[in-house]
């Protein structure tokens, strides 16, 4: 993923990004899955995949798009509407169940792209976007929210 503006020198932008990364090789276990007709597997990947997005959409919508959202409101509108789709198929695989939809593994892969697509927006858009133009008052409420949201990744100690 993108390293050339020096957003992921910040802890927090870090964290999304290692975020980003989980949920992107989580994804690369879909393909093969899905191809041999697989719907339980697919089905653990979503949960696996909610379990990282949760704290992480948090973070973002309580924290890093209010900052952005005066200067970018439908951008900022998009991610919130592909967040809300992304969640909504990965919901129906919740509390270890395995959908019954015959159209959820197709819906899942199709939700995947979105979700691979929307991570690209942010980490060349958001991301950098956000180093430029937040202050230190508004970092401090991304922390915030951090903070509350809590995480599912390790963190290195340095």
């Amino acid at each position: 993923m993108c390293e050339y503006c020096g957003c992921q020198s910040l802890e927090t932008i870090d964290e999304l990004t290692r975020e980003h990364d989980e949920v992107v090789r989580l994804i690369s276990h879909l393909r093969s899955a899905h191809g041999d007709g697989d719907v339980p597997r697919p089905a653990q990947v979503a949960r696996g995949t909610t379990r990282v997005l949760g704290p992480h959409t948090q973070v973002e919508e309580q924290g890093l798009f209010p900052a952005l959202t005066g200067d970018f409101p439908g951008q900022i509108a998009v991610l919130e509407a592909e967040h809300r789709r992304i969640e909504s198929v990965l919901a129906e695989a919740a509390d270890s169940m395995t959908p019954s939809d015959p159209t959820w593994p197709g819906r899942l892969m199709e939700a995947m792209a979105v979700l691979r697509d929307h991570i690209l927006k942010e980490q060349d858009g958001v991301f950098p976007a956000a180093l430029a133009m937040l202050g230190t008052e508004q970092w401090e409420a991304v922390a915030a929210a951090r903070a509350e949201a809590g995480g599912t990744l390790f963190r290195p100690t340095g």
